[in-house]
This record gives C-alpha cells, sequence and structure tokens, in this order.
C-alpha cells in the first residue's frame, strides 16, 4: 500500500521489525522492496488508463494538472524515477511513467534501484543504531 497513492509508512514497519529481530533484516528488505516496487507497478498501470477518464466531471485531477505533470516528467525525464522513493512526489512520479508510457523494463529497473536503495539505506540506520545502543 505504502507506493499506492493511499498513504501508509512502510519505513516505520520496516524499521519496527528489523528492531525486533535483527537477524532477518535481508529477508525483510527483500520483502518491503518487492511490496513496495509492485505498488509502484500499480500507479504504472492506473497511469496507462488514467487519460481515458479526463473528461469526464468526476475526474480528480485537472487537464492543466495533468499537463504540467507531463511538462516536469518531460523536462526531468525517466531518470526522476529515481526519486520514486521520495515522499510526497514519488507516487506521483510512478502515474506519470504510466502516463507518458514509460517502457515497462525501464520503468522497472529505476523504481527497483530507487526502491531497493532506499530499504538498505533505512536498514542500515537501523541496524547502525541498534549496535550504538548495545
Amino acid at each position: 500500500m505504502a507506493a499506492t497513492i493511499l498513504p501508509a509508512q512502510s519505513e516505520l514497519v520496516l524499521s519496527s521489525l528489523i528492531a525486533a529481530d535483527s537477524s532477518r533484516v535481508v529477508i525483510l528488505v527483500v520483502i518491503a522492496s518487492v511490496g513496495n516496487i509492485t505498488g509502484s507497478v500499480i500507479n504504472w498501470i492506473l497511469g496507462r488508463g488514467i487519460e481515458s477518464f479526463k473528461d469526464k466531471r468526476w475526474f480528480p485531477v485537472r487537464p492543466l494538472m495533468l499537463e504540467r505533470s507531463k511538462a516536469w516528467y518531460y523536462k526531468y525525464g525517466r531518470w526522476s524515477l529515481l526519486l520514486s522513493w521520495a515522499p510526497v512526489v514519488g507516487d506521483p512520479l510512478t502515474v506519470v511513467a504510466g502516463v507518458l508510457r514509460e517502457p515497462f523494463w525501464r520503468f522497472l529497473l529505476l523504481v527497483s534501484i530507487a526502491k531497493i536503495g532506499r530499504y538498505i539505506v533505512l536498514a542500515t540506520l537501523v541496524l547502525w543504531a541498534i549496535a550504538a545502543n548495545t
């Protein structure tokens, strides 16, 4: 859920689980990464079909906002997907990548680097904190 447009805090859950049993850090990072990447893939899929609804009155994204998002993605390019781990901007980036038809393999590669990297850094910091307190 944390990587979809729904709010959730996977970092807090992962940190708590690592603190409870640091011997399972690798499997916890793998599970968190797979789940978070899957959420981003769902966003990409939603993005692929989102424009078919843009003219509906109930559609929450105004055409101007969608065009601005596209312009931003065109300006900074696919490399902006390396920020897909970031709060606030990360999830919309993955949706816009779908809207703009970013090739799936490239999307998956860049998002995976970002998400796995974030969890490795987080796990390292938690393990460091545990070691510092013992």
